[in-house]
């Protein structure tokens, strides 16, 4: 067959886009489960909450897209925080199904809010001014804003990367979910640095959302839309592993915009075909740690 170069180019341009979201969002999942096991379903409500909350900043008060990349995730993570506080806290200890069904509840509750209020048609936010236009690469044009989702989410996964696997803040956060007795000897404040956790893996899903804002527009389903893919996601790079998380977002992303160029029928079920593989393989995932 003849390869079209441009519109491959532009697929994978598409892919590596949702790959960033994926990223971004799996990177938040893998933090809480790896850090609380909690398997988090409200994720893309929350994810959602993040792009209403940059709607709001801009038709309420004002404030434009850099201050709703710096609020949005600060708000809906400290949302989060108080529902660690009021809710998960009593699952610790409990089997994960536990969590997994309060979170659903609580996911099925904040989208039926926002439909409510809001309906199911998207509301539109502006690329902000600095980040209008295209680049002309020679062989396409690049969207620059849709560049800067690329470069942004990659520098935000690989600090929170950092922070978690080389700070000492890290290491008290691994080490109050893995042997909270002793850590807690030590005079460090567990179920705090287990609610800071939360929020942490709660704004990291908001600030996916201000930045999905502009591309996807302002959806109470949106988050509904990905959260299962995502889910595929954080699987196939091994529930809990950081790195896993990350590399699989991106890769797959890529996957899917390639699939979507050779044949179009499989791009909604490639991520779970190569999910169901590699379980047959490798059942803790490529990053996992078998127990």
């Amino acid at each position: 067959m003849d390869i079209n170069v441009p519109a491959l180019l532009a697929q994978l341009l598409v892919g590596l886009i949702n790959g960033s979201f994926y990223a971004l969002l799996s990177l938040g999942l893998a933090v809480i489960f790896g850090m609380l096991n909690i398997i988090n379903f409200a994720h893309g409500a929350l994810y959602m909450m993040g792009a209403f909350c940059a709607y709001f900043l801009l038709n309420l008060l004002g404030l434009n897209y850099w201050w709703a990349l710096i609020l949005s995730p600060i708000i809906v993570g400290l949302f989060g925080m108080v529902m660690e506080r009021t809710l998960l806290q009593w699952l610790s200890g409990l089997d994960h199904l536990y969590g997994l069904l309060l979170t659903f509840g609580v996911a099925l509750i904040i989208q039926g809010v926002f439909q409510n209020y809001f309906g199911s048609s998207g509301l539109p936010y502006a690329i902000p001014e600095q980040l209008r236009g295209a680049i002309n690469l020679g062989f396409m044009y690049l969207p620059v804003y849709r560049g800067w989702v690329v470069v942004f989410s990659l520098v935000v996964c690989l600090l929170t990367w950092f922070l978690i696997e080389r700070t000492r803040l890290g290491a008290y956060l691994r080490a109050a979910t893995e042997n909270p007795t002793l850590v807690r000897a030590f005079g460090i404040n567990v179920p705090r640095m287990i609610t800071l956790t939360y929020g942490l893996g709660v704004g990291l899903a908001a600030l996916a959302g201000v930045l999905s804002a502009p591309i996807n527009q302002v959806r109470p389903l949106m988050g509904a839309d990905l959260i299962i893919v995502v889910f595929a996601v954080v699987v196939i790079g091994g529930m809990g592993s950081i790195m896993g998380s990350i590399i699989t977002g991106f890769a797959l992303g890529v996957v899917e915009g390639l699939t979507k160029y050779f044949y179009p029928e499989a791009s909604n079920t490639v991520v779970f075909v190569l999910m169901v593989l590699v379980l047959l393989v490798k059942p803790s995932g490529l990053t996992g740690r078998t127990t």
